[in-house]
């Protein structure tokens, strides 16, 4: 048994939400003698809500904020790191991996701020961490509206945790790095180089495969998957919001605050191989600022943060409304107000076709 477990690999995939790590995880989880987290019923089947060693992200802010939190960033030095919580952590999570395989696979994004700790407990750890253009990552994570976040914080945020794994990356043993841009453009490529890394092979497509759900916050009926195929892969993900952004810059009532976050951040994402502004057929010369625009630009970022203070406060009271709701009106009330709402969720779809 101990010989058994001496041979155990662990891969942890890493990157911020809205990256790229689900379906990258899944993939990874599908190579030889591998094993993820399938039919878990949580969302995205991510570790994080299948232990009860350390706290989620949420209760840290959430997708956009959990990194500025100083206790996100866990170490070999933290103090969850006893033999007790290891062992828990172990058996929290071989509790749904397949057992009779050899290479565990473990996705959470905050794994990226983790990978020091992760190591520690987990001796034969292999992170494969992926990193997405700035502003798909900021624009996606903000339709998770009970986290929303200005756009520039967005940005802070994405600086802030990629130079703190930076500063974690000379410390780990065996470290994967691939941008999501070039994955969706040659994913078999990268399921080769990822199972050569982690020590296996892509297999075989099978001739019959079925489906599993997986659970989503924004889709209550869960995405479908494949069982064993790879899942195919898009830049026109990335596109739409590079559209979206472009129009911003040139056509927003407030694009003097995109034009100075722009400028702001430009050089700092160009590290990483990033532009805010080069590529989108942009008049470059019309981005640059001056005194006045930049300070509208930054009045601007104080008006974004109270706004998306506002938004998260405004949708956690309902929320906490209606558990309180729930747990005091009759399940048969409960029921009825849920039909009703349902009823007319559907009317407001339908009728911009009947128009």
């Amino acid at each position: 048994m101990e010989s058994e477990k001496r041979e155990r690999k662990y891969v942890f995939v890493c990157g911020l939400p809205r990256s790229g790590t689900s379906v990258l995880g899944r993939n990874i989880g599908r190579l030889e003698e591998c094993s993820d987290f399938k039919n878990t019923g949580v969302i995205e089947d991510e570790g994080q809500y299948l232990q009860d060693v350390y706290p989620v992200a949420y209760e840290f802010g959430g997708a956009g904020r959990f990194g500025f939190d100083p206790r996100t960033h866990r170490t070999e030095s933290s103090s969850l790191l006893t033999p007790e919580n290891v062992a828990r952590l172990h058996a929290c999570w071989h509790a749904h991996w397949d057992n009779t395989k050899t290479i565990f696979v473990e996705k959470t994004p905050g794994n990226l701020l983790m990978t020091r700790f992760l190591q520690a407990a987990f001796p034969k750890a292999y992170f494969v961490v992926i990193r997405r253009h700035p502003v798909p990552v900021g624009m996606a994570a903000q339709k998770w509206k009970v986290n929303v976040t200005s756009l520039y914080n967005m940005f802070d945020h994405w600086l802030h945790c990629h130079e703190l794994f930076d500063q974690d990356r000379k410390y780990l043993k065996h470290v994967y790095q691939l941008k999501y841009e070039d994955y969706v453009e040659d994913s078999a490529r990268y399921h080769r180089e990822i199972a050569a890394f982690i020590g296996t092979r892509v297999p075989e497509p099978p001739k019959e495969d079925k489906i599993r759900i997986v659970a989503q916050w924004r889709k209550p009926s869960g995405l479908r998957v494949p069982e064993s195929v790879m899942e195919s892969t898009s830049g026109a993900h990335n596109q739409k919001y590079f559209d979206r952004w472009r129009d911003l810059l040139e056509n927003s009532v407030f694009r003097y605050y995109y034009r100075y976050i722009a400028r702001k951040y430009e050089r700092r994402f160009a590290k990483y191989g990033y532009s805010l502004v080069s590529g989108l057929g942009l008049n470059e010369t019309a981005l640059r600022g001056g005194p006045v625009s930049n300070a509208i630009g930054a009045s601007c970022c104080v008006g974004a943060d109270v706004a998306a203070f506002s938004w998260r406060a405004l949708v956690r009271s309902k929320e906490q409304l209606r558990l309180k709701s729930k747990a005091i009106l009759p399940e048969f009330m409960v029921n009825l107000i849920r039909q009703a709402l349902g009823r007319d969720s559907k009317r407001a779809e339908e009728a911009p076709a009947r128009g």
